[in-house]
């Protein structure tokens, strides 16, 4: 079964927004590009901007797609669909009672992300 998850990669001042994934949930533990799955009447763009506000707080005002990536975890295929997220209203927040830090771009390579989100943090490190 093939998941569309949508994850936006929220930029402000060089430093982007990530969130520490539950011990719980498929790979919890590691850090990830908020975001969430889409659902059958949205499209990803719809997807990203419901799970940015119910997230994180934010209401997104500026997306463009940066890159879409399909991986196969063995127990669970994904599609990612990432957007660069550059104007948004609120302040970002752990909503769900998830970690959630700014770090500079440059320090992506310090903290461990699902594989299927290493492309984006190398494209994103090569600027």
């Amino acid at each position: 079964m093939l998941v569309r998850v949508a994850a936006g990669i929220v930029l402000r001042e060089g430093q982007v927004f990530i969130a520490l994934r539950k011990r719980g949930q498929h790979q919890g533990g590691l850090w990830e590009f908020p975001g969430g799955k889409c659902e059958s009447n949205e499209t990803p763009l719809q997807a990203l901007s419901r799970e940015l506000l119910e997230e994180c707080g934010i209401k997104v005002q500026h997306a463009e797609h940066f890159q879409t990536v399909a991986h196969d975890y063995g127990d669970k295929q994904v599609e990612l669909i990432f957007y660069t997220v550059s104007r948004f209203l609120g302040e970002a927040t752990g909503k769900e009672g998830q970690e959630v830090r700014w770090v500079a771009v440059s320090e992506l390579a310090d903290y461990d992300f699902p594989e299927a989100n290493q492309i984006i943090v190398k494209a994103l490190l090569a600027g």
